[in-house]
Order: structure tokens, then sequence, then C-alpha cells
């Protein structure tokens, strides 16, 4: 009898320990199998022949993520994007009013200008508002923060610090683009 009594007792404390230890459904896996993290990323390894400027910012909702895309009349060049407590203006004391949580500063190695004729490749319309991301689950806010001697700054509102990526896509033709999604959560 007494046997029983602990072979139950085991065989209970097993299926509890088993219980605490087995995954629940928020811990059986990362958010859409997203693992990309919140650190800067940046493209300093890049060799990128015929780097171009700067001529659109355009943005995009998936179901894991808000997209941004930026889009170059060459080779994209490369990049730093990183979460920081401000943007900085390009060349100009201060930082850009945006909303959110938090803030990624996305700084090209690439002009919004022909380097040859100083002739602009991309004036957006709105300089505080690049693309209309209003009552998107991530994006707040996406605004300019200038060009100058060859680096350019743009500012991302974010609802909070979440995980993103950042990768460049050839094309279509000699164009090319980089692209940073965000996604909605960890």
């Amino acid at each position: 009898m007494m046997r029983k009594m602990v072979a139950g007792t085991v065989v209970a404390v097993v299926a509890a320990a088993t219980a605490l230890l087995a995954p629940t459904a928020a811990q059986a896996g990362p958010y859409c199998g997203i693992v990309w993290g919140s650190t800067g990323k940046d493209g300093a390894g890049l060799t990128v022949p015929g780097a171009g400027s700067v001529i659109n910012v355009r943005a995009g909702q998936h179901d894991c993520y808000d997209r941004l895309v930026i889009d170059f009349n060459g080779g994209a060049g490369t990049y730093d994007v990183q979460y920081v407590p401000g943007v900085p203006y390009q060349a100009l004391e201060g930082t850009l009013p945006l909303r959110g949580g938090a803030f990624l500063n996305v700084v090209l190695r690439a002009p919004a200008y022909d380097i040859h004729t100083g002739a602009e490749t991309y004036s957006p319309a709105d300089r505080s508002e690049l693309v209309g991301v209003t009552g998107w689950r991530t994006l707040r806010q996406v605004s300019w923060g200038d060009s100058f001697e060859g680096y350019t700054t743009v500012g991302v509102g974010v609802r909070a610090r979440l995980p993103f990526r950042v990768f460049t896509l050839p094309g279509p033709g000699s164009h090319s683009r980089l692209v940073i999604d965000v996604a909605h959560q960890w």
C-alpha cells in the first residue's frame, strides 16, 4: 500500500513539474516567427557600387509588421537604423518632433539630391508626414530630417520599442530599395 502511495505521489509530482515547464501558448514561440530584436542595424559592410539618391519614401501594412520603404535611383548605399531618445535633424540643431513611444533614427549614406547638379531628387510635400500612417498598428509618424553632404535622415515614430529588421532589395532596373519592417509586438 505504501509503495502505491509513493509511486502515485511521484507520478503526481512529475506531472505537475511537466505542466509548469511546458510552454504555454504565450511561450510557444516568437510573434509571427519574428526573431529580429530591437538593437541597431547597419549596412556598414555593404559594398554598394553606384550608390544613388533618395527618390521616394512609402509605407505599407502587413499582418505581422508595418513596413517603411525608401527608394533610390541607384544603389541604396549604407545605412544606420537604431532606436534613439530623439532623432536629430541632419546638420541642424534639435530633434524632430515625432509621435510615438519610441523613435527610430534612419541615417542613409545617400543624398536626396543629384551630387553633380545639386537638384533635389526627393522633396516631400509635407516634411513632418512623409507617408500617412495614422491609425496603423505600429508606425506613428515618418518625418524628414533633411539631406546634407551626402547623408539623409528620416525619423520614424513607433508605438513602442519593438523588434525591427532592415534590408536592401535591388530593382526595379538600376534602382534599389531600403526596407525597414517594425513588428506589431514582441
